[in-house]
């Protein structure tokens, strides 16, 4: 586990997992603006095979906003990175950016404590 991101290990598989979360985040008002497909990457660009492994871009316009009002290159750090991989047992984990300690020292500390809670939420909906 990482000390930058807010982790849950799910009872569901990687594909649902990948199917339930864009309704979680949505409904703490994030959309996904980027899918990047790690295992499909790896294997095309170096022929290696690794496991199941997407990273998302989340962004909350509103937050997004008023992030980028504070600090222009903000955007260094835009949008929220979420991933989902799967383990070794096949059931999905998920983790989140924590923008508590991504943004520390660079955007206003309510303004990530805001992102944080809403996007710890939206993980807390899957199972």
């Amino acid at each position: 586990m990482t000390a930058f991101g807010i982790h849950k290990a799910l009872r569901a598989t990687y594909d649902e997992a990948l199917a339930r979360l864009p309704e979680a985040l949505k409904s703490e008002g994030f959309g996904l603006l980027t899918e990047i497909d790690i295992q499909s990457t790896l294997k095309q660009k170096l022929g290696v095979d690794f496991r199941r492994y997407k990273i998302l871009g989340a962004c909350n316009p509103t937050f997004a906003y008023a992030a980028l009002r504070a600090d222009l290159e903000i955007g260094l750090l835009l949008p929220c990175n979420v991933v989902v991989y799967e383990d070794d047992d096949g059931h999905a984990v998920v983790v989140a950016i924590d923008p508590t300690k991504s943004m520390a020292g660079i955007a206003n500390a309510e303004l990530a404590e805001a992102v944080k809670e809403k996007l710890s939420r939206a993980l807390a909906k899957l199972e």
